[in-house]
């Protein structure tokens, strides 16, 4: 590609918003970060690049591959963001004394990952998150999953469900079959993919005891209220997973005074997106199909690979996907007043300006345009509509004004005595 057609076009996995779904999508971030503040959670931003070391391989995060990576010209090796909460960890570590804690930060940044040329996947999203840091009760947990809840309502959506479950009952699960560490990954990503067949081929082939082999087959099973910890209980392969399930009913106990039992799934067969993930885990699906649009969980073990214990909970929204999931249920998003185009001949500029700051001190989106001699009023409608603006008011140097709804084409004049 020539070096003038490259510079006319995005990479790969990036687009440019604009206009109209820029506004909302901007409005809609404006909605969710009020409903954050609302819970008592403080503003953080932290940088878009790091030192690799931040998001290496035992931050349990991405593979090396998929980060973006370039060096300082120190020479340290840096990567853009492929997840937000390692940034805010690292804060909490290094900025903050002990008796500071709990600590309740969210924030919106962009994240970069790179997904190669997988079709349809963004390389750079939004996430919009919510972080608890110092408090490792269930009380917590719940907190976040309702948390998670009024802001996907705030934003207007209706339809949805919250999945719940605990990284620790899979990995006791994983342990007690006694995997080679290749062969557990695989069995891990298998169920993580819902590929439960796949799964059930290779565990055939492998030297799993019978009992074990059967609550892995069960897992598909384990989806559903919350008799289905009962259930599971029965087929627990040692205290640890027997805790997980008792944690899981505390959090769901507590979710009944937040009215939210109605909406909540418990799902057995959940590993997390991230392998820094230690207790509880959750996600927020959409009818219609298409990513979750929240997803999080309990990090406790992430605090550690920056130099100090601390129990920690968080959640992250992806507006790219709410706005999606919002549109496939035919949700309109909150828009912003409309806009006026405020036409006006060279001899009413004073008059117009003048005009433009009473408009916008009452709250109301004014653009003004000196009309050009040659052009036809039309043509100012034309590019109105194209503005999505709702009327056009139009300044005469006769002192006429000649007021345009830009919806109906219905015109009316006034003098401007």
């Amino acid at each position: 590609m020539a070096m003038r057609q490259k510079i006319l076009h995005t990479p790969e996995g990036v687009k440019d918003i604009y206009g109209k779904e820029c506004r909302k999508k901007l409005l809609l971030q404006e909605e969710l970060h009020e409903m954050l503040h609302l819970y008592g959670y403080e503003d953080i931003q932290t940088p878009a690049f790091e030192f690799l070391e931040v998001f290496g391989r035992d931050t349990g995060i991405v593979s090396s591959r998929e980060l973006y990576k370039f060096f300082d010209r120190e020479g340290n090796t840096l990567a853009l963001r492929p997840d937000i909460t390692p940034s805010v960890a690292r804060v909490a570590v290094t900025q903050f004394e002990k008796d500071s804690v709990p600590l309740r930060m969210c924030y919106i940044g962009n994240t970069f990952l790179n997904h190669g040329s997988q079709q349809g996947e963004l390389c750079e999203s939004t996430q919009l998150g919510a972080e608890l840091i110092g408090d490792g009760t269930a009380g917590a947990d719940a907190e976040l999953i309702a948390l998670a809840s009024d802001s996907l309502k705030r934003a207007g959506m209706k339809e949805f469900q919250i999945s719940v479950g605990h990284v620790e009952f899979l990995q006791s699960l994983l342990d007690a079959a006694q995997f080679p560490a290749e062969v557990k990954e695989k069995v891990r990503t298998m169920i993580a993919r819902r590929n439960f067949l796949g799964m059930r081929e290779l565990l055939e082939k492998l030297p799993v005891k019978r009992p074990i082999r059967e609550v892995f087959y069960r897992l598909p099973e384990l989806v559903g209220s919350v008799e289905i910890l009962n259930e599971a209980r029965e087929l627990a392969p040692d205290r640890r997973a027997i805790l997980a399930l008792e944690r899981l009913k505390e959090v769901y106990e507590i979710l009944k005074l937040y009215h939210m039992q109605e909406m909540i799934t418990f799902d057995l067969g959940m590993c997390g997106k991230y392998a820094y993930y230690s207790g509880m885990i959750f996600k927020s699906d959409t009818f219609g199909g298409g990513e979750p649009v929240a997803k999080g969980g309990r990090y406790d073990r992430l605090m550690e690979r920056f130099g100090r214990e601390l129990p920690a909970a968080g959640f992250a929204i992806g507006t790219d996907e709410l706005m999606k999931a919002l549109i496939r249920q035919k949700i309109q998003i909150p828009e912003e007043p409309e806009q006026i185009i405020l036409l006006f001949d060279r001899e009413q500029r004073k008059y117009a300006i003048s005009l433009a700051k009473d408009f916008r001190g009452k709250g109301k989106r004014v653009e003004l345009l000196e009309r050009e001699e040659k052009k036809n009023l039309s043509v100012y409608h034309i590019y109105g509509r194209r503005k999505q603006a709702g009327s056009l008011i139009y300044l005469r140097r006769d002192e006429q004004i000649i007021m345009v709804n830009l919806h109906t084409g219905e015109k009316k004049v006034v003098d401007c005595a």
